[in-house]
């Protein structure tokens, strides 16, 4: 398993790419991601273990949406089946990578109580209104600031630990080993990577909808579901397939797009 150093521009051709694969098949690609959606929030909605099966299960079901840009790529069909396959990769490391995520996500949660006394984590674990309202006047700028920090090498190392347990059957600490180095030793496209998906995710949807909010100021709602919404459904396919194209490159898959 070897990590290859890219120039900076690979970042902005991560989106150029994963633009192209989504374009092979939009409709079902969208369809998958949205099935995702779904079942994530299904099973955080289920009490007590909600959860904790949501984060089990989101490592097998981004190599799912992998497999897909991967199968699209290629040239080969993908459904359901593509999404849900991913769960059966390696199972058993990608549900302990899932816990371990959890265990580490809690943990720098934890950490913020020093900054600001728990009012983060107790903001952030509100299961109603009123406990929301009760520390909602804190100042998290702060704890915010600890958490970003301390979230980064955590988001470096599972940034591909999913696909390299999946796909090259790596253990829990290999995978989130590679996966950091990976990202540690490209980080300059990384960085552009990040700026791209600023500007193609954040600023150039928020002055589409600005400039329609001007141009039809009594039609908010309206404007929101008809074209924030498709939007959408174009943006998050295009983020997962630039993902696979990150690793594609990085590891030296060699594809043609």
């Amino acid at each position: 398993m070897r990590a290859q150093t890219l120039p900076a521009a690979a970042g902005w051709r991560w989106i150029v790419a994963g633009l192209a694969i989504f374009r092979r098949n939009p409709l079902t690609f969208s369809m998958l991601v949205v099935t995702y959606w779904f079942t994530v929030i299904f099973l955080n909605v289920l009490p007590l273990i909600g959860a904790v099966a949501a984060s089990l299960v989101i490592p097998g079901l981004s190599v799912g949406l992998m497999q897909a840009a991967r199968n699209l790529e290629r040239g080969q069909p993908i459904g359901l089946q593509t999404l849900y396959g991913g769960l059966k990769e390696n199972t058993r490391t990608l549900i302990g990578l899932g816990a371990l995520y959890l265990c580490c996500t809690l943990g720098i949660l934890g950490a913020s109580t020093l900054a600001d006394g728990g009012d983060l984590l107790r903001y952030m674990l509100a299961s109603s209104r009123a406990e929301r309202a009760a520390v909602e006047d804190a100042d998290f700028l702060l704890p915010s600031l600890v958490v970003m920090i301390m979230l980064v090498p955590l988001l470096m190392a599972y940034w591909f630990a999913p696909v390299l347990a999946a796909w090259h059957r790596l253990p829990i600490g290999k995978s989130l080993f590679f996966s950091f180095v990976a990202c540690w030793i490209n980080w300059r496209p990384f960085l552009a990577y990040s700026i791209g998906l600023l500007l193609f995710a954040g600023v150039i949807p928020g002055l589409l909808l600005g400039l329609l909010l001007i141009l039809f100021p009594g039609a908010a709602s309206l404007i929101a579901g008809l074209v924030m919404v498709p939007i959408a459904l174009i943006i998050a396919p295009v983020i997962f397939a630039s993902f696979y194209a990150s690793y594609r490159d990085i590891f030296g898959i060699s594809e043609i797009v």
